[in-house]
């Protein structure tokens, strides 16, 4: 978590937006009891979001709240009632820049997409790196001003040397999010175990059908009618983690196979880019194998 902003200039307190999520067992009073302690907290609730899992048993809640109090008097202020109820919560700044990782191979429309979002302000993330393996997106990478590392992966020790690299990486910069950017490569168990919650894929949206190469042709061939994309975190059973967003346009017969790869791209880009927008908000939550979206 950032350093809180509140500060004393001659006088005026200046407040800190705070993004909390909690997540614990349902039961009565939780919401009662939480806006007890915000106000104990000198907080004012911005924006709120709640959700009961039926299925789980399980409470889900976001707030965002402006506070002149500091991270330690916020912290404190909230424990009786994080105690009392075994919520696991999340206390950060509105706005952080997240530390991420991204992982490409040679296609660089994802890439490109949370690059410029990054630099124009709409995507709230801070890379230190863009890691690869290929060489071919350095000099995008570059353009933006990213580091670039690329190291080939052809043999398993060639993988396990990379996936030590992103862990390396991960620990070095305390990453908080690895972003899979088309990378081409399946992550290993021990990996996926090592930053579960961690990783977000992108794919099209054709899978389990059309595998392989060229899946694209293969949909043009049988005559699809829609083309899309979905965001997932990555788990060790190969994309079928829990799904955080999905997209879909409608296509039909006059489309060629070269457009079909446009439409499916830009939809692929989208789909990240959003996905990665609200992981950075802390507006996607667990609930064992599905997500729970604060949008």
């Amino acid at each position: 978590m950032g350093s809180p902003r509140a500060a004393l200039y001659a006088g005026v307190v200046t407040s800190t937006h705070w993004i909390l999520t909690l997540v614990c067992r349902d039961q009565p009073g939780i919401v009662h009891a939480i806006s007890g302690a915000i106000v104990q907290a000198s907080g004012n609730i911005t924006e709120s979001q709640q959700f009961s899992s039926a299925d789980t048993g399980t409470f889900f809640m976001r707030l965002q709240v402006e506070s002149a109090i500091d991270q330690a008097g916020f912290e404190a202020a909230i424990a009786p009632i994080t105690d009392r109820y075994g919520m696991t919560w999340q206390l950060d700044i509105v706005g952080r820049p997240l530390r991420t990782l991204v992982l490409v191979s040679k296609a660089g429309h994802c890439l490109n997409d949370i690059l410029y979002r990054q630099r124009t302000g709409q995507l709230s993330v801070r890379l230190p790196l863009v890691l690869s393996n290929h060489a071919e997106l350095q000099p995008l990478a570059e353009f933006y001003g990213i580091p670039f590392e690329s190291h080939p992966v052809v043999s398993p020790g060639q993988k396990l040397a990379f996936e030590d690299r992103v862990l390396e990486v991960v620990e070095e910069h305390n990453i908080e999010l690895v972003v899979l950017a088309r990378y081409m490569q399946i992550l290993s168990p021990e990996l996926c175990d090592a930053l579960s919650g961690q990783v977000i894929n992108i794919h099209h949206s054709f899978l389990p059908g059309f595998k392989g190469a060229n899946p694209y042709k293969q949909a043009h061939a049988r005559g699809v009618k829609l083309i899309g994309a979905t965001a997932h975190f990555v788990t060790s059973d190969l994309d079928e983690g829990p799904i955080i967003e999905q997209n879909v346009v409608r296509v039909d017969h006059s489309r060629t196979p070269q457009e079909l790869v446009a439409i499916g791209q830009d939809e692929e880009s989208r789909t990240l880019t959003q996905a990665v927008k609200w992981f950075a908000e802390h507006r996607v939550l667990l609930d064992q194998s599905r997500t729970i979206i604060f949008r």
